[in-house]
């Protein structure tokens, strides 16, 4: 590698959420940082491409892990991102009749030990109770993603210890002595520490490094947004299986929708995101993938059939009217196929010279990384 190179502290692959929060916290530290970003700007995939849902645990009552992680964070990360957090609709949760993995007594026995609010609801004009095993009033929040990643930017952007190099992908890497040497397209880094932030490529850059893999399957994922003079100041999220969630989009007006079986397009079961949609898409592979949203060759939208599922839940008199909608790539843990957890993992695949690699799809989750990285 070449002999002119920038040394840097710590060098953090991926420019979203978790790897700016990651470069801030260390820099807080006194420590010089490094981001490498594939694409022109930070934060511009799953980080603004998800129902802006700040978790209290409720999604997961097949995962404890989870659900006590989301409700461990949730205080600190309402306190710090206040400005951005829509507290004013009312939010339920509920039990479809048909087909949940878990019925109502197993949810409140689950809400109870968790020690998160869960009121049954007995009569709700605006719900289809033919449909519902049970309705419970809660207490859940949602984030407003575009706000916060604009914050995040203008926070790491002002940060004198932080470098961002824009564009940039890494050709190879090697440990050399008691730090890496990190060949990109723009020049060498010798770095102290290296941060793998990437999210739905993280084996693509565990590989570069010679690190191990974890073992990830991925979706192309579509949040679809609308509107409605009904329920827009109300979330449903209609649990326990192949069922679905609408619920306002942070403070934009708009409501976010989800769906179990018409959200994810496409699934990937390969160690990197691999899709046929990839296929002469140039700025988009298994090892560097793109932005969805921006492609051509992103799939066409499911809101019809999402929204006819979501509806069957509500009185006649609900619409929902069709804005827009946001696609990306959704990775998690092979493991959690079955119990649906999203656990936080952060593990050192290498000891000397460290290599950390971050695992991470709930946002208020981002302060794990505190409890870990040493220098």
């Amino acid at each position: 590698m070449g002999r002119n190179k920038k040394k840097t502290d710590f060098l953090i692959v991926g420019g979203g959420i978790f790897g700016v929060y990651a470069a801030l916290h260390l820099s807080r530290k006194g420590q010089r940082i490094i981001v490498l970003e594939k694409e022109k700007e930070l934060m511009k995939k799953a980080s603004i491409v998800n129902q802006a849902r700040l978790h209290s645990g409720y999604h997961y009552p097949r995962s404890v892990a989870t659900a006590r992680m989301s409700d461990d964070n949730k205080q600190r990360f309402t306190e710090d991102h206040r400005e951005f957090i829509n507290f004013s609709f009312a939010k339920y949760y509920a039990i479809d009749k048909f087909g949940s993995f878990t019925d109502a007594a197993q949810f409140e026995r689950f809400s109870k030990y968790i020690g998160i609010r869960c009121d049954r609801v007995e009569g709700h004009p605006l719900f289809n109770y033919d449909r519902l095993e049970a309705l419970y009033e809660t207490t859940e929040y949602s984030f407003d993603p575009y706000l916060i990643a604009q914050y995040y930017r203008e926070l790491i952007e002002a940060d004198n210890h932080i470098e961002i190099m824009f564009e940039t992908t890494i050709r190879q890497a090697e440990a050399s002595g008691n730090h890496w040497l990190v060949e990109t397209n723009k020049g060498v880094i010798s770095a102290a520490q290296v941060i793998n932030a990437t999210y739905s490529v993280s084996n693509a850059i565990n590989d570069i490094f010679k690190v191990e893999n974890i073992d990830l399957m991925h979706e192309i994922s579509e949040i679809a947004l609308l509107t409605s003079p009904q329920v827009g100041d109300i979330g449903l999220t209609v649990m326990d299986g192949p069922f679905g969630s609408v619920m306002p989009y942070g403070l934009s007006g708009l409501l976010s929708l989800s769906s179990v079986p018409y959200t994810h397009h496409k699934v990937s079961y390969e160690s990197c995101p691999t899709f046929d949609c990839q296929e002469g898409v140039s700025d988009c592979s298994p090892s560097a993938s793109g932005i969805c949203n921006n492609c051509t060759a992103k799939p066409h939208s499911n809101y019809q059939k999402m929204k006819q599922q979501m509806l069957r839940y509500f009185s006649p008199e609900v619409e929902f009217n069709y804005f827009s909608s946001l696609f990306t790539i959704k990775s998690k843990l092979m493991a959690n196929f079955i119990d649906d957890g999203r656990p936080t993992v952060i593990q050192v695949l290498n000891d000397n010279p460290r290599f950390y690699c971050i695992f991470a799809g709930k946002i208020n989750s981002i302060y794990e990384i505190e409890k870990v990285v040493e220098f």
